[in-house]
């Protein structure tokens, strides 16, 4: 169905990205490409679909594949037909069916009298029954859009599927719709995603990294469970390479101790025996060299075990070399800071919520705010934070140092460099070296100081809000989360929840992961509709 064989790419500029990359993917094997982000997921996705070419190697392919992109800018020009590339047929039809019968017409529609019938079932499938098929692609949400083409599917219904990240945009219902799909459908798939429920539903995961793909054979749990016994043999191996080191340097001290004990009961003979002075000194020099070779020796051995320990320790994974450090909220826990009586908001002459919301939020708690694309999760966190101004009933609100953070992480201000940007957050009055030791704890070291904080991928964007958050006397006494992980790739969401996990204060999320949700310990929900 589909075969890698010895794939290079580089990018324009001649950096490369990538190079002899192997894979081989059976009929109706369902795959997912995972990976860090920079290392090429999406480009060898778009290599896969034909829309770029490799530099050296070969890609066969049985069948013409089926791509769902992860950006959809591109199409804002075009129709739902024409980005489903339909048009040229509906047009076709139409026009046979007013009663033009231009051969032009006949070849175009090319016998396919149902495609407006399966165009309009695909669309009312994926749940866009109010979407037209000659509406702008600008016009809808980046939900709507990648339903659009995943309703493409049920249209061609393609043996080969390659999707990237195509429960980003997507609410609940739409991701159990994409769920389903994927259980059911008997296509190859290829999915790139760092959605953890998504990857538990496919059979295998490709890893791709430095050092090309590495292939487990299980869904996302199974390679889970073998990267943890993988890093428990890297711990056990750094911990016995500590405790080698610890061995080479008290070897080291007690054989100079020796050396110099002897050097001085030598010398205290020489002395009594009435050795020449010009004799003593060839003497001395002697023992200087043989103290100076063995030192050489030591500290050889020693620099030799210290130099495999940072390897070592080089290969654990991100979230284990970083210390967060979070300070504690000044409030206390139990504490009422939101109390919502009869609320709702006006929008566009209606009320934006069917039933009035009823609720309390008190310090200390973490909850989800849920609700489909559409429903008031971002207006109701505004409410919250002060930022709209309450048109129907009560919302009460204790003052509170908050942080409010988007999926763009939008608080880093992308004309300031990673140090100015930790800067303007250092309200503790932290001198500059302690301000670059935080830096450090968050993985970023002296060579990314100056770097442009617009030239950051979303990982790093994230790492960087987190330690301006420990920048401060205190830690915020509320952290909002918007859609926190859908930029991120599995890793950073790793970062991101071990984070949160040691942060003590009151935690409000919106997010359609559920996974992550489950990871940092969502205690309760409001639910929108």
């Amino acid at each position: 169905m589909l075969s890698l064989q010895q794939i290079t790419y580089r990018h324009p500029n001649k950096e490369l990205l990538f190079s002899n990359l192997n894979l081989t993917v059976n009929p109706h094997e369902k795959i997912a490409l995972i990976g860090n982000n920079g290392v090429g997921k999406s480009t060898l996705l778009k290599l896969i679909a034909g829309k770029i070419t490799p530099n050296t190697g070969h890609l066969q392919l049985e069948t013409v594949p089926y791509y769902v992109p992860q950006i959809f800018g591109q199409y804002n020009d075009y129709t739902v037909a024409e980005a489903l590339g339909v048009n040229d047929k509906l047009t076709a039809l139409l026009e046979i069916l007013n009663g033009n019968a231009n051969d032009e017409y006949f070849e175009n529609l090319d016998n396919d009298w149902t495609i407006e019938q399966r165009c309009l079932e695909a669309l009312d499938h994926w749940q866009l029954q109010d979407v037209n098929l000659q509406q702008p692609m600008a016009s809808l949400s980046g939900g709507q859009k990648t339903k659009v083409f995943l309703a493409g599917i049920n249209i061609y219904n393609p043996q080969l599927i390659l999707l990237d990240e195509p429960s980003n945009h997507l609410d609940a219902p739409s991701r159990q719709l994409l769920y389903q799909f994927i259980r059911r459908t008997k296509s190859t798939l290829v999915v790139i995603s760092h959605d953890r429920h998504l990857l538990n539903l496919l059979d295998s995961i490709c890893e791709l990294g430095p050092q090309g793909i590495s292939v487990y054979g299980g869904n996302y749990d199974f390679y889970t469970a073998q990267k943890q016994l993988a890093k428990n043999a890297l711990e056990q191996d750094i911990n016995s390479k500590e405790k080698a080191l610890r061995k080479a340097k008290e070897k080291e001290r007690e054989a100079l101790e020796r050396q110099q004990k002897q050097d001085a009961k030598g010398k205290k003979k020489q002395e009594k025996a009435g050795v020449a002075r010009i004799m003593m000194n060839t003497l001395r020099n002697n023992a200087e060299k043989s103290t100076s070779k063995m030192k050489e020796v030591h500290a050889e051995k020693v620099g030799g075990v210290a130099q495999e320990l940072s390897t070592l320790r080089s290969q654990l994974p991100d979230a284990d070399k970083m210390k967060f450090g979070f300070n504690h909220s000044l409030l206390h826990k139990g504490k009422v800071l939101f109390e919502a009586i009869g609320l709702n908001h006006r929008y566009v002459q209606q009320n934006l919520w069917k039933e009035n919301l009823d609720f309390q939020i008190t310090s200390g708690e973490r909850i989800a705010i849920k609700g489909s694309n559409g429903s008031g999760k971002t207006t109701l966190i505004h409410l919250l934070l002060g930022n709209q101004p309450v048109h129907i009933g009560q919302l009460k609100i204790t003052e509170v140092k908050a942080t409010y953070i988007d999926q763009d992480y939008s608080l880093i201000n992308p004309l300031l460099n990673v140090y100015e940007q930790a800067q303007h957050f250092n309200t503790g009055a932290l001198q500059e070296h302690e301000v670059k030791t935080r830096l450090n704890r968050f993985l970023f070291d002296k060579e990314d100081w100056d770097k442009v904080c617009s030239s950051l991928s979303g990982g790093e964007r994230m790492r960087l809000m987190l330690c301006c958050l420990t920048l401060g006397s205190h830690a915020p006494d509320l952290i909002v989360l918007d859609e926190p992980t859908n930029n991120l790739d599995i890793q950073n969401v790793e970062i991101l929840t071990a984070a949160i996990n040691e942060y003590e204060g009151t935690l409000l999320v919106v997010s359609h992961d559920e996974y992550f949700l489950e990871q940092i310990n969502i205690q309760r929900e409001i639910k929108l509709g």
